[in-house]
């Protein structure tokens, strides 16, 4: 049973989470179910499969990590168990360099990188809630992929705790990775058919 069979004011956690049917994906930000289906579109699994190669051939024999969607983040306020957490998020892409946030069911705290590619139905969730969410957690880069304009929104967290000013970059561009320096993505390849 999934949480729209619920109350609709209902908040759920983690612990709730985990006893929802599998057919359908869900995340909770705040307590609140937002529902992940339909699948996204051939554009955005296009997008998505050209960025995990290009992590994937950076990262090889490093310690960090990169995780596709479906893959559960758990992000705690104030270290309660997991049952507890009111937030478990599914980006469409999280780099993860700290190995003892990951076990068997994800990862726990806030991954180094999120990648989150604009959806018409989940837009609105990826630049207003999930921002704030990223940045309160403490996620180091938030980049937000926009298939139709073809461009990319760089949020980087500075020493205030807070996403600075935004990067915008177009398909031509080849910006560097802040946590990578020595890491350039290619923008022309991620948009190319």
């Amino acid at each position: 049973m999934g949480p729209l069979a619920l109350k609709r004011d209902e908040l759920f956690t983690y612990g709730d989470y985990l006893t929802w049917d599998d057919s359908e994906r869900w995340e909770l930000i705040d307590g609140v179910p937002y529902n992940m289906t339909p699948a996204p579109r051939r554009i955005h699994q296009l997008i998505l499969a050209d960025l995990i190669r290009q992590f994937t051939i950076y990262l090889h024999l490093k310690p960090c990590q990169v995780y596709p969607a479906p893959f559960d983040v758990r992000l705690p306020e104030a270290g309660e168990s997991d049952h507890l957490v009111d937030t478990v998020v599914q980006p469409d892409l999280s780099v993860i360099c700290d190995r003892k946030k990951l076990d068997d069911a994800g990862c726990r705290g806030a991954p180094d990188l999120i990648v989150e590619i604009l959806s018409p139905g989940t837009a609105n969730k990826d630049l207003k809630v999930k921002f704030a969410k990223y940045e309160r957690a403490g996620v180091r880069e938030y980049w937000i992929i926009d298939p139709l304009k073809k461009s990319l929104q760089v949020n980087r967290l500075g020493h205030d705790g807070s996403y600075g000013q935004t990067e915008i970059f177009s398909h031509l561009d080849r910006p560097r990775v802040g946590i990578f320096p020595d890491l350039k993505i290619d923008l022309e390849a991620l948009f190319t058919d």
